[in-house]
């Protein structure tokens, strides 16, 4: 496949970061175009970012000049395919323009998980749900080439719906009750302060539980025509930041619609292998891994399975109050948040959504001192 121009908008945070780092060597994507805040707008990467990745800055991406943070002004040709990290305040204001002109705006921000047109997606679970691109009006005004925003959801529901998707499709859910550890990275930079979080548990996020409620609902949910009618099941969350670098660990109890036994629970885990045969450079070849260990996992020996695009489970074991119950693991922002948003991508590629869109941007031209 030909390397498609991409862009990152929110390069300098810490999503923006892992973006490039999952980017930089993808033999589908080309990273062309970067920009973050105004006050970045003109300054070599290098210079407007502080790196703070384990893998180094590569030299030609420090070397690139930072785009305004609209699509007008940029100088030179605006790539069609935009890979957003942005708050959800500024992601409400900015996305809706790129898509405007043109662009696929492929979000990891919660601004518009939940707008009733905009798929919310995790390719192994509900790829189908990307059909609703085409009822956008972005979309239907250009004859169907204009552009789109597509999500991924929460960092904490990710790997929790990787683990339910197989029990819901054989077996049905009726009630689930999570509790969270989310790691801090989660937070971004800098995140949670040191005398806040260190020796300590925060049993708070700000909106957190009800983004994994509510979330949950429609990414379990199904396709009818050009809407998602929600999972009937009630979700119950408990959502609390823990002194852990990266990897967010959840303890699951779940009620079935049918009843299952142990055997047939793990049967659906390992199983489990909707994109088997697509050769998606970014997906697991094991989205749902098990492992029988008494004390798994943990995120410090478990996050980086499938390259940290995996969901790791264990310690599955009847429930004295719903069925079963069970712990859950998965990288916060690599399958939570960066590498969520390039398979996306690499799912749209593949359907051909990427190979139609008419940007209508006039490019700056840049100007020699």
């Amino acid at each position: 496949m030909e390397r498609r121009k991409v862009g990152i908008l929110g390069a300098t945070g810490m999503v923006g970061q892992r973006f490039i780092q999952l980017l930089s060597n993808h033999p589908w994507f080309e990273i062309a175009w970067l920009a973050a805040s105004d006050r970045s707008a003109g300054k070599t990467y290098g210079d407007a970012c502080r790196w703070k990745l384990d893998t180094p800055l590569p030299k030609h991406i420090a070397a690139m000049t930072m785009q305004p943070n609209v699509p007008e002004g940029t100088v030179g040709e605006l790539p069609k395919i935009i890979f957003a990290a942005l708050d959800a305040d500024i992601a409400r204001e900015l996305e809706p323009k790129f898509a405007a002109v043109g662009c696929a705006v492929i979000s990891n921000s919660s601004a518009f998980r939940m707008t009733p047109d905009v798929p919310l997606v995790v390719p192994e679970v509900n790829a189908d749900h990307l059909a609703l691109i085409e009822a956008q009006a972005s979309r239907r005004e250009n004859g169907g080439k204009g552009g789109y925003i597509v999500t991924n959801p929460n960092c904490s529901a990710i790997g929790l719906v990787m683990a339910l998707k197989p029990l819901e499709e054989r077996f049905g859910i009726e009630s689930l009750f999570v509790s969270t550890m989310q790691a801090v990275s989660g937070a971004g930079y800098p995140g949670v302060p040191s005398l806040d979080i260190m020796g300590n548990v925060v049993p708070f996020i700000k909106n957190e539980e009800e983004k994994m409620q509510e979330e949950v609902g429609k990414l379990l949910g199904r396709l009818d025509g050009r809407k998602i009618e929600m999972l009937d099941a009630k979700v119950s969350a408990h959502c609390n930041r823990v002194p852990v670098e990266d990897g967010h660990t959840e303890c699951v109890s779940i009620k079935l619609r049918k009843k299952a036994t142990r055997e047939e629970i793990l049967a659906a885990w390992n199983e489990f292998l909707p994109l088997q045969g697509q050769h998606l450079p970014t997906a697991p070849s094991q989205p749902v891994e098990y492992d029988d260990g008494v004390d798994r996992p943990q995120p410090r020996l478990d996050k980086m399975r499938g390259n940290g695009m995996a969901a790791t489970v264990g310690r599955l074991r009847e429930c004295s109050l719903l069925d079963w119950k069970f712990v859950v693991l998965s990288h916060n922002t690599i399958r939570g948040a960066a590498g969520a948003a390039v398979l996306n991508a690499e799912v749209l590629a593949l359907l051909g959504k990427l190979d139609k869109l008419d940007v209508a941007v006039t490019p700056a031209v840049a100007v020699m001192a």
